[in-house]
């Protein structure tokens, strides 16, 4: 189990990127969500022992992840937004080598696990070529092997399907799926599908601070009955957001489906709608801004 306890972290230029940050991350896979610059990838270099938070305390079982990096680094599977890639080396040869980096020093033990996770990616039949030439799922999924090097406990993908056409994004989630059946997996990601269908916890993140956090289901059970959609013509759509408790909108063929949070039917012409992932995430964050909005005007 990963726990953290109030993390903050503040940027020498005075940037508050975490905030009290509080977290319980059992076995599985575990979503973090939120906007770009809320906070996310601070919070993984935080886990990952890439940077020391200005506050705060991290623990994996046993380890406290702060006075023992190396100790938290030896059990540890991180797969980061960008990864360089040495040009004209071969995704085996490239992964024996990352073999080497991680301790695994016998050459039939690296065989073995070269080997073993080549074929675990799907990634066998292109192991002499270069990395460098991969498509970005292909990359990804190699991304994936070198984490898995050394069966860590813990392994970190920080928006892992960003920039992925549906067919590799779709291969990408089986493959951490199946990984995450025994292990802790933290998704960090603002594509709010990746969330739905793989992990049994998430917590939401805004402005560095967590504003939620439970289990898909259950939070967007607390949504139930107060979601509304209605179709307006674009120049409808500014009038409407100063009325109503506008969360989304959406571009349809000129026009835009509009959703609204209220407790009862906001106007004549709404109609319910079944509640989402994707409404409970764009409900919470404009609950935040709200509130972010209204500590500033007083």
């Amino acid at each position: 189990m990963l726990s953290l306890q109030g993390v903050t972290h503040v940027y020498p230029n005075g940037t508050r990127a975490l905030d009290n940050a509080t977290l319980t991350i059992p076995t599985g896979m575990f979503g973090l969500l939120g906007p770009n610059g809320a906070g996310k990838s601070t919070l993984m270099r935080c886990i990952a022992t890439l940077q020391t938070p200005s506050e705060g305390r991290i623990r994996f079982g046993d380890i406290d992840v702060i006075s023992q990096p190396e100790a938290l680094r030896a059990t540890l599977g991180y797969l980061p937004q960008d990864f360089g890639v040495y040009p004209r080396v071969s995704a085996e040869d490239l992964l024996d080598h990352l073999c080497v980096l991680k301790g695994v020093a016998g050459r039939g033990e690296r065989r073995d696990t070269v080997q073993t996770l080549l074929a675990q990616v799907n990634l066998w039949d292109v192991r002499k070529k270069a990395v460098a030439g991969f498509s970005g799922g292909m990359r990804q999924r190699f991304g994936i092997a070198q984490a898995l090097i050394g069966q860590p406990r813990l392994i970190i993908v920080d928006e892992p399907t960003a920039g992925l056409d549906p067919e590799e994004r779709h291969r990408f989630n089986n493959l951490l799926a199946e990984i995450g059946e025994q292990v802790v997996v933290i998704l960090s990601t603002h594509i709010v599908d990746d969330v739905a269908d793989l992990c049994q916890r998430l917590a939401i993140i805004h402005q560095g601070r967590i504003v939620e956090i439970g289990a898909p289901a259950e939070l967007t059970r607390t949504l139930a009955g107060r979601i509304w959609h209605k179709t307006v013509a674009k120049p409808e759509v500014a009038e409407c957001q100063a009325r109503l408790q506008v969360i989304s909108t959406r571009l349809r063929g000129g026009e835009t489906l509009v959703h609204v949070l209220a407790d009862d039917l906001p106007e004549p012409g709404f109609a319910p709608v079944e509640a989402t992932l994707e409404d409970l995430y764009f409900a919470t964050l404009s609950q935040a801004r709200r509130q972010a909005a209204a500590a500033v005007a007083a």
